[in-house]
Parts: C-alpha cells; structure tokens; sequence
C-alpha cells in the first residue's frame, strides 16, 4: 500500500533530513519530495502561482535525477503544495526583457524538464488539484496572490508538465481548465508540445485544440483524454495512491521497457533538433512584437488588484 504523510504530522514525528536529499527535498525552498514506501510525493511551492522560472525547472530536474538514481523509488506523485495554485506554467519574467543567452538558458530549461518527465523510468502520477491563473504565462513574481477571476488549472507550461506524466488525475471543479492556449496570446507551440498533445488526444482533437487555444474543463478534458480521470477535490490524493499501486503492480522492466517503446520517437524527434528549437525559441521570442505584447501583459497584471 503505498500512501503519503500529511506534511504537519511528518514534522512532529522525525527529524527533517538533509537538504537536498530524496527524502525530504525541498526545491528551491518551495517544493518538496518525501519518500513513503517507494514512492516520492513531489510538491510544487513557489508563490503565488507555482511559475516554471528557470529556477524551478532546474531544481525539478536534479530532483527527478535524484529520484530515478535511488533504487528504494519506483513512483513519484506531482502535485502542488500552494493554496489554489498548481502551476501557471512558463514564467513570463524568464522571457521578457532579457539577453538571447538567457533566453536560450531558459528554453534548454523547459526542454530537459519535458525529456526527463517524458523518458523516466518511473511512474509518474500528476494530480492537479488546485486551480492557476488562465493565461499561458505567469504573472509577474512581484505580484501577490492569484490573478483576480482565475480559471485555469494548467495552462501551456503547466499542462506540458502533467502531459509528461504516465497519468493525469484532474479535481472536479468546473473553475479548473486545463490545455496548451499559446495561440490565445499569439504564441506558437513548439512542436514538441503539439507532438506530446497527439501522443495523448489524437491529431484532429490536438489540432483543433492547439488552433483555438482550448482550455478544456474536468468533464470535457476527460472526455478528449487529455486527463484519465476526474475526481472530488477531497479525493485527488487518495485516487492517485490507489492508481500508483496499480500501475506498480505491473513488473518493472516490462511496464519501462514499453514505456520507452511508446515515447521514444517523440524523445527523438526533439533531441535531434534540440538546437535549432532553441535558436527558434531566441529568434521569436526576441522580436520586438513579441517583446512589446509580453511588457504590455506584464503591465496588465501588475495593474490588477487582486
């Protein structure tokens, strides 16, 4: 039976291990992993919507790294740890307003997180439980709390992440949405995220998704398949325990081994245009249209009061 601690009881009951450790990770000092029984719990924390800064995205790969080198793990459960907040996806502040360099230190960023996610021989369980603001990008750091009227469980980047999972698991609550909306914000998806979409939907549901910028809601994300299932809030934790004892009941080489035979073509296909994604990522989003969309979006945000 593979189950959690609540993070309070934990804390009373032994001593915190050492930083950066599997058993009581803390990433970035806003996510945590803690190790029960094989299977690591991994909680996004970075106020106040759980962005994707460059930051995170590295921490969230040494942590992955880490789990995947200790043989006593077999499963991990994505989740956040932030009130209302899963993750708002891309962090808009990475991409505005910076070098080429940093861009591209950026988007090498975003790619190893989706290769890791993507490629792990372990089972990844996401339960997005809690809702993040709408727009493909993160709202400026400085700006607290939710965005005013948010809707989106996991848009763009965020949704990226729980695609890279073996298994979605999506809180029932018609406020939470959940897809790739670049094109909402005149962006394009990389073709990597389009790829990862049909892997999942199909081609003329993800075409049709990725033209529109659909985010879909619980009921109509499970129905195109983008989530495999959706449950009460209260009971999101306790499905995906139950669903990763499922999955680890498959023997391990056989589950790994067809796992990689699914995705490798996908891994492959960016890791052989790895460079010239990044180049691509640089030279658009260094446009000065662009650059001038995403000031004049930080400038919106900064003027809502929440």
């Amino acid at each position: 039976m593979h189950t959690s601690f609540d993070p309070k009881m934990d804390r009373t009951m032994s001593q915190p291990a050492a930083r950066g450790s599997p058993e009581n990770m803390t990433l970035c000092e806003r996510s945590q992993t803690r190790k029960v029984a094989g299977v690591a719990v991994m909680k996004l924390r970075k106020p106040p919507v759980n962005s994707l800064s460059l930051e995170l995205l590295t921490e969230l790969v040494i942590s992955l790294e880490k789990l995947e080198n200790d043989k006593s793990f077999q499963g991990v459960i994505i989740t956040s740890d932030s009130p209302g907040i899963f993750s708002a996806g891309l962090d808009l502040m990475e991409m505005c307003g910076r070098d080429p360099a940093h861009y591209a230190e950026y988007w090498k960023a975003v790619q190893e997180l989706w290769l890791r996610l993507y490629l792990s021989h372990l089972v990844l369980i996401c339960a997005v439980n809690v809702s993040v603001p709408s727009p493909i990008l993160s709202r400026p750091a400085d700006s607290p709390g939710p965005a005013p009227g948010a809707q989106g469980v996991s848009p763009a980047g965020g949704c990226l992440l729980a695609l890279g999972c073996d298994y979605r698991i999506l809180a029932d609550n018609p406020k939470y949405t959940i897809g790739l909306n670049e094109t909402q914000l005149g962006i394009v998806a990389p073709f990597w995220f389009a790829d990862t979409l049909v892997n999942t939907i199909g081609h003329r549901a993800a075409e049709r998704a990725l033209q529109l910028g659909l985010l879909f809601p619980p009921a109509e994300a499970l129905r195109v398949g983008i989530v495999d299932q959706v449950v009460p809030e209260d009971q999101v934790q306790s499905t995906a325990r139950s669903v990763m004892a499922q999955w680890l009941a498959v023997p391990g080489h056989a589950r790994q081994l067809t796992k990689n035979l699914m995705r490798k073509a996908t891994a492959d296909r960016l890791l052989k245009q790895r460079d010239a994604d990044i180049q691509n990522f640089v030279s658009f989003i260094s446009r000065d249209s662009i650059q001038k969309s995403l000031h004049v979006y930080i400038e919106k945000l900064q003027k809502k009061k929440v």
